[in-house]
């Protein structure tokens, strides 16, 4: 089955949006739910969101809230169990395999927080590949200059077990910069990094929802949270909070943690 290709039109849910924007992503009425032995456990219950095109946004709360769920639906990692999910215009939600596989290469870029990096390619050579599922060989920069702007220019050329776990955390973020899609979700980013790196990472992913692509970041750490154009908290697998950070957006080098 293929994508049903949808117009997507706001539903009322203004809440953390901008008057005029373009919904990038809309869920309605979306839950998820697992059998734990013959108990149903709720990750997402009722979630009603949507998010515009160019926002950067943090998914706030604590370990068990469903935020990591919320952008694996996002990202068609994982499939509701009841509602329904629209990505740039496209109905995940019944979507084939192979349709699901397309969209994650063609418009998603994922910063997984176990870095799913192969060990047998260099740093260099996971950015590469990076790049080359998505088809753009020729756009987004130079390899080189991606990983030096995540601070390994001398490291091109180590292989994931040389590197420490934040190392190897910037090269799954270079590679993700490095593959030009439209949605960027990212997994408690920061967390392997020490607190200057951190802020590096933030402030390039603020560059990316800048320049046009939608960032959600998921993360614990309510810091973080200050310099995002929208905080969505969850609590329990519902949307507890939603909208600007509470004392107004800040720049990421006023940030500390």
């Amino acid at each position: 089955m293929a994508f049903d290709e949808v117009t997507t039109r706001p539903t009322g849910n203004q809440q953390g949006r901008s008057t005029g924007a373009t919904v990038a992503v809309q869920m309605t009425d979306v839950s998820r739910r697992y059998l734990v032995g013959s108990s149903e456990v709720a990750a997402l219950e009722g979630v009603n969101l949507e998010i515009d095109e160019g926002q950067f946004v943090v998914v706030l709360g604590p370990s068990g809230s469903g935020k990591t769920t919320l952008v694996n639906l996002i990202g068609a990692l994982d499939v509701a169990t009841d509602g329904e999910v629209v990505v740039t215009g496209r109905r995940i939600t019944g979507a084939s395999r192979a349709e699901l596989s397309r969209f994650r290469r063609d418009t998603v870029s994922f910063i997984f927080q176990s870095f799913n990096l192969f060990p047998g390619l260099t740093a260099r050579e996971n950015v590469q590949f990076g790049r080359d599922v998505t088809r753009r060989r020729g756009e987004g920069g130079d390899v080189a200059e991606i990983l030096a702007s995540v601070g390994l220019g001398e490291r091109l050329d180590h292989f994931p077990h040389e590197l420490s776990g934040g190392e190897q955390q910037r090269v799954a973020i270079a590679r993700a910069l490095a593959t030009g899609n439209r949605i960027m979700l990212a997994d408690e980013p920061t967390g392997e990094l020490d607190f200057h790196t951190g802020v590096q990472i933030l402030g390039l992913l603020q560059e990316q929802a800048d320049a046009g692509h939608t960032v959600l970041v998921v993360t614990h750490n309510r810091e973080i949270s200050r310099v995002a154009d929208r905080v969505i908290e969850l609590s329990s697998g519902r949307i507890v909070r939603d909208g600007p950070p509470i004392e107004g957006k800040v720049p990421v080098d006023e940030l500390s943690w």
